[in-house]
Order: structure tokens, then C-alpha cells, then sequence
């Protein structure tokens, strides 16, 4: 619920390639911490999907908690996720122990938590880093941890890779650390172009 210290920092609308269709995500600041929040209408397998989702962060932009819930087809998907200070993660209240440790949740089917590392990690023009995030993984919504690789190749670009290098895309980003073009995957709608905080950049 959003109240009187809530502020809108951006919103942006995304076209799927891979998976063909739209989506729409707000960035908020609720006083202590951020918010992400959108929803993702596409095709799989010839069926289509409806995705909500909300992910709550803290300051420093680690992960505290998401849901996910809408259709996968025929499915209802109503997906609850939290993690604790200690970094134990639970997928509808029961633990997943492989993923522990993980600081960061990457949604499979969505470009926006690809905005979550690259806040957090505040990479400078040449740095890299290794991380772990908690993947839920699309259309099984099992919950494991991912190895993967940000390098900031440019004020808005990041080599991306995961499975050890077995994938690789070089990510262009906005001044807010959201994803414009993900080669193959999706790209930014250029009609929402809108920045309500020019002065942000990716780890602020």
C-alpha cells in the first residue's frame, strides 16, 4: 500500500521477443524502501500468459520478499517469496536451502530484475562482479540459485552472462539502471522514454 511518502521514481513498458508480448513496470520509493511492481502479458507455447508481480527491497537494494501471481496457460500461478536476514529463502512458505545465500531475485520471464544487481552492486566503467541471485525459473516456478556475471562495459551498458558463460548479452540500460535492449529478449517500448529522475545512475 503506497501512503504519503510514497514517490513514483519511474515506470517503463518493455516489448518481449523471446516470448512475444508487453510489459509494464513501476519503480517506487516508499519512504525505507523500493518497490517493483508490473505486470507481463505474453505468448508461451502458443498460450497465453498473464504475470503479476511485486518485489520489495530494501535501501541498499537487497531482496526482501515478492509475489507472482496471474495465468500461465492454463494454470494459476499464485507465488509467494521471502527471504530472511540470515539469506534462507521460502517458496510458499517452505524453504529452498540451495538457495541460500542469494542476495538478489531474478524472475525468468521478466527483464526488470536484471535493475536489482546492477542498483546494488554500483559498478564502475571496467568492474565486474560474481553473484548468485535466486532464480525463479519459468513455466516450473522452481526457486535455485543462477551464476552469474555483470561487467559495466559504458555509462549504460553491462556484459551480462550466466551459467558460467554458457549465456552472454550485452545489456543496454537507462539512467536508472533498467533494462532499454536485451538482445533476443526485449526492448524498451520507445514511447516510455520518460525519466522522472534524470539524475540517478545505476548504484545510487
Amino acid at each position: 500500500m503506497k501512503n504519503e511518502s510514497s514517490s513514483l521514481i519511474r515506470h517503463v513498458l518493455w516489448r518481449g521477443i523471446y516470448m512475444p508480448g508487453h510489459e509494464a513496470c513501476w519503480l517506487w520509493w516508499l519512504g525505507e524502501n523500493w518497490q517493483l511492481e508490473g505486470t507481463a502479458v505474453f505468448a508461451h507455447k502458443q498460450k497465453p500468459c498473464q504475470l503479476s508481480y511485486r518485489i520489495a527491497c530494501d535501501q541498499s537494494w537487497q531482496t526482501q520478499s515478492a509475489e507472482v501471481q496471474g495465468w500461465a496457460g492454463d494454470e494459476r500461478i499464485d507465488i509467494h517469496i521471502r527471504v530472511n536476514s540470515e539469506k534462507r529463502w521460502w517458496l510458499n512458505e517452505k524453504e529452498v536451502p540451495g538457495a541460500a545465500g542469494s542476495i538478489d531475485l531474478d524472475l525468468n520471464f521478466s527483464p526488470c530484475t536484471n535493475l536489482l544487481p546492477i542498483r546494488r552492486l554500483g559498478l564502475e566503467i571496467g568492474e565486474a562482479a560474481d553473484i548468485s541471485p535466486a532464480w525463479l525459473r519459468f513455466p516450473s516456478f522452481t526457486l535455485e540459485p543462477l551464476a552469474q556475471r555483470y561487467q559495466r562495459t559504458g555509462k549504460l551498458s553491462y556484459r551480462y552472462e550466466s551459467g558460467v558463460g554458457r549465456f552472454m548479452a550485452e545489456l543496454q540500460v537507462d539512467p536508472q539502471g533498467f533494462v532499454v535492449d536485451y538482445p533476443g529478449f526485449g526492448s524498451r517500448r520507445p514511447a516510455f522514454n520518460r525519466f522522472d529522475h534524470d539524475n540517478y545512475s545505476p548504484g545510487q
